[in-house]
């Protein structure tokens, strides 16, 4: 048991990598930093729900 406790862990595979230029990220995360761009953009484009739409009584 004291052997499994200090035994050096593996690394773990990181999965498909992207290199671009300087740039070197996961498949994984760059879908992430893609979805949080598109939902950013989607709340900068779409209207709030408005209450002045002839609801005057």
């Amino acid at each position: 048991m004291t052997s499994q406790l200090l035994a050096t862990p593996q690394p773990v595979p990181a999965g498909a990598i992207v290199q671009w230029g300087w740039l070197t990220i996961t498949v994984a995360n760059l879908l992430v930093v893609l979805g949080m761009i598109v939902v950013f953009a989607l709340a900068l484009v779409l209207p709030f729900p408005s209450a002045h739409e002839d609801d005057e009584p």
